[in-house]
């Protein structure tokens, strides 16, 4: 079979899981979990995670390594959208020059609903000084085009609350956000076992990002290794298109041209 490799923002991967920092234990627990996953691109919380800036505390890059994994710096715990570019003007500098950030701006503390109209905001300057910006947003088909109309290289629509685990609960907008896109359309947010990352992939998602589903498992590692396994296995259902849904049986072993 033809390499089925995942393009973003001009650069190809092979793994579509892309995963989080957060939640582990320790940094030990994060490399391995990570490895076991798979992913190439991982996300990092540049407000609540060292990469560089506090310099006597221990690096999350010493364990993963920015020449081994593309490091994704999020704008996680930011709640306007001056907020939100002031923390990804400070990972460009940290991680000298890098340009791709995941956009994220929080509605409230309690449910970590995108503010959609402050993610348009920071969007728009984002895209303007150069980010490639990879932006957290609703399920709403509406605003994930403005989206990418801005500019944005990925939009990245929830599929329940962050942390819930409900899984994807609207498969539908999902759907309509996907038929019209022309960038990557990655579930950001929800995922909470195997078969939710599954069906986001069978649904033509271009990938899966997840961070509490692997990480508050009771098995972190076992769980990453499930994990890469189900994306790659619901991507290949996606590829292979499935049968069509009928309502009445249909004999595996038709009768016709048989003789008894």
């Amino acid at each position: 079979m033809t390499p089925d490799m995942f393009t973003l923002a001009g650069r190809t991967y092979q793994s579509r899981l892309l995963v989080g920092t957060g939640k582990y234990k320790d940094l030990e627990e994060t490399r391995l979990a990570i490895e076991a996953s798979g992913a190439e691109i991982v996300t990092v919380a540049v407000r609540r995670t060292n990469i560089g800036q506090n310099p006597h505390e221990a690096n999350l890059l010493d364990v993963i390594s920015p020449d081994k994994y593309t490091i994704l710096p999020n704008t996680a715990g930011c709640y306007t959208a001056e907020d939100a570019i002031r923390t990804c003007r400070l990972a460009r500098e940290l991680l000298d020059g890098h340009n791709l950030v995941k956009l994220e701006v929080l509605g409230d503390e309690k449910t970590l609903y995108p503010n959609v109209v402050e993610t348009l905001k920071a969007a728009a300057v984002l895209v303007k000084e150069g980010f490639e910006v990879m932006v957290y947003t609703s399920d709403d088909p509406i605003i994930a085009k403005q989206l990418e109309e801005m500019g944005c290289v990925a939009v990245m629509p929830l599929g329940s609350l962050i942390g819930s685990g409900l899984g994807i609960i609207n498969p539908y907008n999902l759907h309509i956000i996907m038929e019209q896109a022309n960038v990557p359309i990655i579930v950001d947010a929800g995922v909470g076992t195997a078969s939710d990352a599954a069906i986001a992939m069978e649904l033509g998602c271009a990938g899966v990002l997840m961070n509490t589903a692997i990480a508050k498992a009771q098995q972190p590692i076992l769980m990453a290794s499930a994990m890469r396994k189900a994306v790659e296995a619901g991507r290949e259902s996606f590829l292979a298109g499935r049968m069509p849904k009928k309502l009445y049986a249909s004999a595996s072993s038709p009768l016709d041209g048989k003789f008894f």
